[in-house]
């Protein structure tokens, strides 16, 4: 797999993966109270860190975007 992601997109990707992560746990929004809210945004919060952490993004790699300089 060669990297599609820049070093602005994945900060910016583990950011909010953290913040997808961490929100049905402290957030006490209503939002979360029902069970398929939360693990949406676990399951996204996962996606983010997970292609953040290996500098690669598959649908980006569909579309054709590559915003590494390598």
């Amino acid at each position: 797999m060669t990297p599609n992601l820049g070093t602005l997109g994945r900060s910016f990707r583990l950011v909010l993966g953290v913040v997808l992560l961490a929100a049905p746990f402290v957030s006490g929004m209503a939002l979360f109270e029902s069970t398929a809210a939360s693990v949406v945004s676990i399951i996204a919060g996962l996606v983010m860190v997970a292609t953040s952490a290996i500098k690669f993004c598959p649908l980006y790699r569909l579309i054709g975007i590559r915003t590494c300089k390598i």
